[in-house]
């Protein structure tokens, strides 16, 4: 059995990091009730699959006295509300601690459940922009990069939510109290951060995008174009793939550390790895030169390896990390409770 079998998650519907929690608890086989609105239409998502669906009015006192009854029942519950909402629905901790004193409550917000901020709007970028983390990304003279939203919402979000559930529901399972789960984007984003602060500490940190070895400064750690425009990751770090790097190129391999000589390197390599395609260079170097394709999603799914491995299942990303004695739930669709069938 999956290891979360036996665990009862509520989670009231959002959107983002909140699901994706709950997708990743779902995942390795905890029983997910999800409280949508009433003519809620998921469609073909990622984030909603291995749910039990229930569609509840939470603007009505039966709909919340339901919900209410629910989280009696439930290990633990998720929410993704600006804070003070579910107060005001009368379903905050103080309540359903009171009802259910082993319950851990999971709140996922941008800014926290307090601090100037706490009521503020915002989206991934803003969260990661103000923890730090945004201003070393993307190319130099240029404004950041924006990363999609995988730091703040999904890694830094969610990710950080359902280690936050799993480890207050370990602490009840060790006879513990419950308690609320504060996860923060921004908090999470800044924490993704620790071995980049950690270079900071020794001296070894500067601030700017590609201003720094694992940013792009580096000529053996970036990407580049390829002739037919598409590109290859080179990610060379240590010496003797660096050594198979600069062999593949044609070029020497002297004082890889030496940062004066980083920029006119990195020209010199831009200028070859130009004159062949992303295919061509990637089968000429040998593994040792940690030289990869930059895919594409559809052809990420196709790449032997990650086929090998089963990544993607069902034109998404399958379960992650990996039980050798307890495999991971098989992803199934949503199934609806209770409330109108929609089509999901």
């Amino acid at each position: 059995m999956p290891v979360l079998t036996g665990i009862r998650i509520v989670e009231f519907g959002g959107i983002g990091p909140g699901p994706f929690a709950g997708m990743m608890l779902a995942d390795h086989g905890a029983e997910v009730i999800r409280i949508e609105r009433p003519g809620a239409a998921l469609g073909p998502h990622a984030l909603a699959r291995s749910r039990k669906l229930v569609a509840l009015d939470m603007k009505s006192a039966e709909g919340v006295a339901q919900a209410r009854e629910l989280c009696r029942g439930a290990d633990g519950i998720i929410e993704g509300f600006r804070p003070g909402v579910m107060e005001r629905l009368g379903l905050g901790p103080e309540v359903l601690l009171a009802d259910n004193p082993g319950l851990v409550y999971g709140r996922m917000t941008g800014w926290g459940q307090d601090g100037p901020l706490a009521q503020a709007p915002g989206h991934d970028i803003n969260y990661i922009a103000i923890a730090g983390v945004l201003d070393a990304i993307g190319s130099p003279g240029l404004p950041p990069a924006v990363p999609v939203n995988y730091i703040g919402d999904f890694g830094g979000g969610g990710m950080l939510l359902a280690f936050g559930m799993v480890s207050a529901l370990l602490a009840v399972k060790m006879g513990g109290p419950g308690q609320v789960v504060d996860a923060a984007m921004t908090d999470g984003a800044a924490l993704l951060a620790s071995m980049s602060w950690g270079f900071k500490a020794a001296g070894m940190w500067r601030d700017g995008p590609s201003a720094n070895v694992l940013s792009g400064a580096a000529p053996f750690y970036r990407s580049y174009a390829c002739a037919d425009g598409k590109c290859v990751a080179v990610g060379a770090i240590e010496p003797q793939f660096y050594a198979a790097l600069v062999a593949g190129l044609g070029e020497s391999g002297e004082a890889q550390m030496d940062v004066r000589q980083w920029p006119a390197r990195a020209e010199r390599f831009v200028a070859i790895f130009a004159t062949r395609s992303r295919d061509d260079w990637v089968a000429h170097f040998t593994p040792e030169a940690c030289v990869s394709p930059v895919l594409t999603f559809d052809e990420a799914a196709a790449h032997p390896h990650n086929a090998a491995r089963g990544t993607f299942a069902g034109g998404a990303p399958a379960p992650a990390p990996r039980f050798s004695a307890t495999p991971a739930s098989t992803p199934t669709s949503p199934i609806w409770l209770s409330g109108e069938q929609n089509e999901v």
